[in-house]
């Protein structure tokens, strides 16, 4: 079997930049062993399979380790693979059907923008585990599905050098550090280590708590965000109550073909010395952007 697979980094308008998702169409789902092995194959931190249906299309995304229930930056990816690449959708919209509820992306002023769930964080207890790991004192600690550490400047969460080994053992899914920024309303960066992605490019999912926290600080419902990473990405975000916007640009990278044979014994291996440093996962839990 032949399958079509596209390559696009998301959160940008540059290549090379953003967080890169593989996206690949199906005419029907193939065995949930292949799409994980494609995806573990592929060894990014998002692998994302969309299957036409009768009101938009169904989608799912894969780590190279498990399948999640949302992702950002794979679906706006997935968005451009069907808005710009294979010309499915004639008008600015789009439905997918996924484990989150339907996830709409709109295409608006030149940008896919994400109607998403909003995940607000509330105060919680110091974390004096988090702080050694962090090698910083947050001036504020809140959380939801991750922790989101607040702190001062920009400056601060830029000099930020985790100690990986220790942020594996914090009681979240991830950890999210973000500021106020010199050049927009917020920056951000996200942690994952103990999902297989030590720090993830840009982060959609992270983003349904950082809008509704910056919102309320700021007193606006429209923002502009930045994700600091080494590759960097850019966002438009709403607060919209209980679901936020999330606007960004994305860029193809590459077109090619998957051959793989449905019916074969599919063993992934996996070398657990590797999670947590992005080098030599063959199978990894990474996180979802």
């Amino acid at each position: 079997m032949r399958i079509p697979i596209y390559q696009v980094d998301a959160f940008t308008s540059r290549l090379f930049r953003g967080n890169p998702a593989a996206i690949c169409p199906l005419e029907d789902w193939l065995p949930d062993e292949i799409m994980q092995a494609i995806a573990a194959e592929n060894n990014l931190a998002e692998t994302a399979f969309y299957v036409p249906g009768d009101k938009g299309y169904h989608l799912r995304w894969f780590t190279p380790a498990v399948e999640v229930d949302l992702c950002g930056h794979a679906t706006l990816a997935a968005a451009h693979v069907i808005f710009e690449i294979r010309r499915e959708v004639a008008g600015s919209r789009v439905s997918f059907h996924s484990k989150s509820g339907e996830l709409v992306v709109h295409r608006e002023d030149g940008l896919y923008a994400l109607d998403f769930p909003a995940r607000a964080p509330e105060e919680c207890a110091a974390n004096p585990q988090l702080e050694e790991a962090l090698g910083a004192q947050p001036a504020q600690l809140l959380s939801a599905r991750d922790y989101l550490c607040v702190f001062e400047r920009e400056d601060d969460v830029q000099a930020l050098a985790p100690d990986m080994a220790k942020l594996m053992k914090v009681d979240r899914f991830a950890v999210i550090v973000t500021a106020p920024g010199r050049d927009c309303d917020f920056v951000s960066r996200f942690f994952a280590p103990s999902k297989g992605v030590p720090e993830d490019p840009v982060t959609g999912s992270a983003h349904c708590t950082l809008i509704p926290y910056w919102s309320k600080r700021l007193a606006k419902p429209k923002l502009h965000a930045r994700q600091i990473s080494p590759r960097g990405g850019e966002l438009w975000c709403e607060d919209r109550g209980a679901r936020v916007k999330i606007a960004g640009n994305a860029v193809t990278y590459l077109h090619g073909q998957i051959d793989v044979a449905v019916d074969e014994q599919i063993d992934i291996a996996v070398d657990e010395r590797a999670i947590g440093t992005g080098v030599g996962v063959e199978r990894s839990a990474a996180v979802c952007g």
